[in-house]
């Protein structure tokens, strides 16, 4: 189970490598952040913490990494901008089957005994992550709206790997 859970972890952030070498403007989400939200879901899972903590990267990580993708997408301007809202859905669906769907298949997910409020806690912790950094996303939107500008170097990155990082301690409090 370690095996599959390292190879997806690895190919994702090689994934992530691969687009952050190519971007060449700042984008609402850095690959600098996909790729710190990656290791924070490397280091969980090593460390053996509670899915539902785990779970909260799991859900940074796949929204980081499809976000990044449906916006190097767009910039090759291969759709039309009608069809952007699916394309944005389609690879944002198809990053969480990328992800599940071998964790489904190992056995990771789906144990009885492993569920929060009758939903698996890593896909409950996902869920909650996900929601986590597209509110980090406002966040730094609103921070930059209001003052102008970023308040610190790397603000995109602190928002995120913080909110994630708080959240991820208060579910590993709970399910101690």
């Amino acid at each position: 189970m370690k095996k599959i859970i390292n190879k997806i972890f690895q190919t994702s952030l090689i994934t992530a490598f691969l687009l952050s070498i190519s971007t060449k403007v700042s984008y609402a989400v850095c690959p600098v952040c996909t790729i710190a939200v990656g290791a924070g879901l490397g280091l969980s899972r090593f460390l053996g913490i509670d899915d539902l903590a785990t779970g909260v990267w799991v859900g940074g990580f796949i929204t980081s990494l499809s976000l990044m993708t449906s916006i190097w997408l767009h910039k090759k301007e291969l759709f039309k901008k009608t069809e952007k809202i699916y394309l944005d859905f389609s690879v944002y669906l198809f990053s969480v089957l990328l992800i599940f769907l071998p964790l489904d298949m190992a056995n990771i997910t789906g144990h009885p005994d492993n569920k929060i409020i009758g939903i698996d806690k890593l896909l409950f912790g996902s869920l909650v992550g996900t929601l986590i950094f597209l509110g980090s996303i406002l966040i730094d939107k609103k921070i930059r709206k209001a003052y102008g500008k970023q308040l610190v170097d790397y603000q995109k990155v602190i928002i995120p790997v913080s909110l994630l990082a708080i959240v991820s301690l208060i579910f590993y409090f709970i399910t101690r």
